[in-house]
């Protein structure tokens, strides 16, 4: 499966087919790319949650839900993700195929809603309606909020915080609570109007559709005003060797430890070298194979879990563990040592093959579902690669273990973060 056959019309958005009888629904999602800034984050967080609360056409979130029934049950959501140092508005819309019910112009009408939500929105007195921005608001102060009862999730977001505090990187995809007060429906919808006009619009489809027809298709619905420029939205710089590593502690009352580390990979996305990566990543704590959870939590039973990711366009490396506070010196070294291990060349052909199954399988269940080849396509939009899943699958069966041994020559301890219940000894700088 190739990278999707693409086109610009005229308006300057890139549209995206992936024609494929796979499935019975289409799968039209629209990707607005904004750079992740702090002064910016909360704003851009909102405007997906404002305009699906309704358009001219549908005012209210009861009248969107009425149309999309009228479509046979088409399913609407909207949101943003952080890609790298990328922020990514995202605006996704499921219908039936067409021939499943002929006649309805599925495809058609499901455009022409998608763009009336993208770029029709409902105004009062010529700005968003004030009701909705207030209520949307407070909402999303709920979820910057509630971030801290996922103790995993807000381990790894501080550890990320306090490791890239002084890069984009950083901030948390929603923003931050302080930034809601000061948005007014005024200023928000001036920053949605120059959103659309000048940023990066791509839209991809992926179903049994004829390529041609739906780009004209496209070209017809989505037919607002654009830039002839748009704004560049750099890609994340991913090269970094730290100076020294850096010791954090967060005191919260949790019955379970957090020990999260920050490493510094220097590949992004785009390199040669990514297929590599993805078996060090493997290798290390990818799997239930892998060298920390055969030894920190089997053999060792120091962790409850523990696991190792890639943010894949940052090139930072986070291995996430839930320990018992008095065994953070043991686990810590286990862990660190583990590295050692791979870093040596202390790779087992079992652990190569049961890697290399792993990473193939998780490339091929990418094309039985929709949603995964679509975030798949938008990690090739961010990071600038278009390379198909067939790249992946082909190039992961000639790694060897020498090449995952030179990675893990690039690799760097940045940042330990440790969430901890307030009782205990005193390790590392308290945040």
């Amino acid at each position: 499966m190739l990278f999707p056959e693409s086109k610009t019309v005229p308006i300057n958005i890139n549209t995206h087919i992936l024609p494929t009888t796979k499935f019975k629904t289409i799968i039209i999602t629209v990707f607005i790319q904004q750079i992740l800034d702090k002064e910016l984050a909360a704003r851009t967080a909102l405007i997906p949650a404002v305009l699906e609360r309704g358009t001219s056409g549908c005012p209210t979130y009861r009248d969107l839900r009425k149309r999309l029934e009228e479509l046979y049950g088409a399913e609407l959501t909207a949101d943003v993700s952080k890609k790298g140092e990328k922020h990514v508005l995202t605006f996704s819309l499921e219908v039936i195929n067409d021939k499943f019910v002929p006649g309805e112009k599925l495809l058609r009408r499901g455009l022409e809603l998608l763009k009336d939500v993208l770029a029709d929105p409902l105004l009062e007195n010529g700005t968003f309606k004030s009701s909705y921005v207030e209520q949307e608001k407070r909402q999303l102060e709920k979820e910057i909020n509630s971030l801290i009862n996922d103790k995993i999730s807000y381990a790894l977001e501080r550890c990320i915080q306090n490791m890239c505090y002084s890069e984009r990187f950083g901030v948390f995809k929603y923003g931050a609570v302080s930034d809601l007060e000061k948005i007014t429906p005024e200023t928000l919808y001036q920053y949605y109007v120059n959103l659309l006009a000048e940023n990066p619009i791509d839209i991809v489809i992926v179903g049994e559709v004829e390529p041609e027809k739906t780009y004209s298709l496209v070209e017809d619905i989505f037919s607002f005003s654009r830039s002839s420029r748009l704004k560049e939205i750099p890609p994340a710089e991913a090269k970094n060797v730290p100076a020294e590593i850096r010791y954090f502690q967060e005191k919260l009352p949790v019955n379970q430890g957090k020990l999260n580390l920050g490493y510094r990979t220097n590949f992004a996305y785009s390199d040669d070298e990514y297929l590599a990566l993805l078996f060090y990543n493997g290798i290390l704590g990818g799997f239930p194979h892998s060298k920390l959870f055969q030894n920190v939590r089997e053999k060792a039973s120091l962790a409850y879990y523990v696991f190792s990711r890639l943010e894949k366009h940052k090139g930072i490396q986070l291995i996430g563990s839930g320990i018992d506070v008095e065994n953070y010196e043991l686990a810590l070294e286990i862990i660190e040592k583990q590295v050692e291990l791979v870093r040596h060349g202390e790779i087992s052909q079992e652990e190569m093959e049961n890697t290399r199954i792993g990473l193939i399988n998780q490339y091929k269940t990418i094309g039985d579902s929709p949603y995964n080849l679509v975030n798949f396509f938008l990690d090739g939009l961010v990071g600038e690669s278009a390379k198909g899943l067939e790249y992946y699958i082909e190039g992961l069966q000639s790694v060897k273990k020498d090449d995952v041994v030179e990675i893990a020559q690039k690799v760097y301890l940045d940042t330990v973060y440790f969430l901890r219940s307030p009782d205990g000894e005193e390790r590392g700088e308290t945040v």
